[in-house]
């Protein structure tokens, strides 16, 4: 399916992680790997260091990024209001394969219900 690997963020349902597994994408849970308390920026420097599109609702991790001025790793920013695993899922399919090209090059990639935007990274001001 996707050439992307995927690191989905604690705020992020195991409901959704599963159902987007079930669809052939290679993705994890920082449960599944790291402890409960990780910081931030550990999480980051891990999706950097293996490659992993992070996928969170914790909007810090676009100021760490701009800070780091790291070029990768992609992040994708849910801000939904709609928090049902299964919507959560079915957007991101559509998300990922709109924007598969970008995130592969390094992005911060923001959606909503109905839109999305991105920023190159480097974050430059």
């Amino acid at each position: 399916m996707l050439g992307l690997e995927f690191l989905a963020n604690m705020n992020i349902s195991p409901i959704t992680v599963e159902k987007l597994r079930g669809l052939g994408w290679n993705i994890i849970r920082v449960s599944e790997i790291m402890d409960r308390g990780s910081k931030d920026v550990k999480i980051l420097d891990y999706a950097k260091e293996h490659n992993k599109v992070l996928i969170t609702q914790d909007l810090d991790f676009s100021a760490l990024l701009a800070a780091k001025r790291y070029e990768k790793p992609s992040v994708i920013s849910l801000r939904f209001d709609n928090a049902e695993p299964d919507f959560i899922a079915d957007r991101m399919v559509e998300i990922v394969k709109e924007f598969e090209k970008e995130l592969e090059e390094g992005i911060v990639l923001s959606v909503d219900e109905t839109s999305a935007r991105y920023r190159n990274l480097p974050i430059t001001s």
